[in-house]
């Protein structure tokens, strides 16, 4: 399976919420390990396990203990993403709700969005995140009521909402931020709303850019799963390379497939096989180079390659200058730093 990942949205608008709520939000990256630098990556996706990390920094620079509640006051409205445009494009919000959740991995691949109407209620099962993430749930809780209001031109209310966590401040700061009920340790993570919001219509409804957003927002998705199938190859490569050698069959007979199918799927992706291989043992050999002590016969061994010379020549060819060299330019690089 492949790494779950969220979309790079999801830190900006934490980043911008941090700015809003006079957190030091540069320090709460560098905490990370992270340049704000990234914010300016196209396409970013992030690892949804960096989560946990994330929130435990924030909470630390920013010393609030009910960080994720309270940041949830500054987040930003959601705008600009194909999920907005379906919403609004929509005939109705109820409409534009189902879209969404049709292509929600958009947003992360932890979501796990339902909905169950119940009557003249309606319950969205929102994600399914770790009790660990509870600054993450209360923060996301926020931003999507907020979402819902602005799609909605301020018609939207929760009537209830449910967090698989235990209360961590007090009720009624709970309920004074959502302005609704607000339960605890639930089997579940979501909103109870009127369902009479499901027929609202929308005003900025146009079917032929409903189609258009259907259309991107089915591009986007294809991208990502063309990503993750590049993610599950190159875990391959390295379980593989481990043992000795990593081959097109072996590694497309463990997906399931056949080889040929995987060259196909890998050439729509934009790569082949023999690339990836050679970018896995280049990042390979650079990183054991510039961090361990491995002996260069170790490294020939564990990047797969048969004998030292062919070894020498592929990462000349890679970085422009022998494994020697690469190792004690990155000894150097890292004394000047130390000093």
């Amino acid at each position: 399976m492949a790494e779950m990942t969220d979309s790079g949205v999801l830190l900006r608008m934490a980043y911008k919420a941090m700015i809003n709520a006079g957190i030091d939000a540069d320090a709460v990256l560098a905490e990370v390990g992270l340049d704000k630098s990234i914010l300016q990556v196209p396409d970013l996706r992030t690892p949804h396990d960096a989560q946990e990390w994330f929130w435990q920094a924030l909470e630390k620079v920013s010393g609030d203990e009910h960080v994720g509640l309270h940041l949830g006051e500054h987040i930003p409205v959601y705008k600009g993403q194909v999920l907005e445009y379906l919403f609004l494009s929509s005939p109705t919000f109820g409409e534009g709700l189902k879209r969404a959740l049709d292509y929600q991995r958009l947003l992360s691949d932890a979501a796990q969005g339902e909905l169950f109407e119940e009557g003249d209620r309606v319950f969205l099962k929102q994600m399914i995140w770790s009790k660990r993430l509870s600054h993450l749930n209360e923060c996301m809780m926020m931003g999507v009521i907020k979402f819902f209001r602005f799609v909605t031109d301020g018609a939207f209310e929760p009537l209830e909402v449910h967090f698989g966590h235990s209360r961590h401040a007090d009720q009624q700061e709970y309920e004074r931020l959502f302005d609704c009920p607000v339960k605890f340790d639930m089997p579940s993570i979501g909103m109870y709303f009127d369902a009479r919001v499901m027929n609202l219509p929308s005003a900025h409804h146009e079917p032929e850019l409903l189609h258009l957003h259907e259309q991107l927002a089915s591009e986007q998705v294809a991208r990502l799963e063309k990503q993750d199938l590049v993610a599950q190859v190159n875990r391959l490569i390295g379980e593989l390379l481990e043992s000795g050698h990593a081959n097109l069959e072996e590694v497309a007979e463990r997906l399931g497939i056949k080889a040929r199918q995987l060259r196909t799927r890998l050439a729509d992706a934009g790569t082949n096989f023999n690339q990836l291989v050679a970018d896995y043992r280049c990042r390979l050999a650079k990183r054991l180079l510039a961090g361990t002590e491995e002996s260069i016969d170790e490294i020939v061994y564990l990047t797969g390659f048969s004998e030292p010379s062919t070894f020498y020549r592929a990462f000349k060819r890679w970085v422009g200058m022998t494994p020697i060299e690469y190792r004690k330019l990155k000894a150097e690089e890292d004394a000047a730093e130390r000093s």
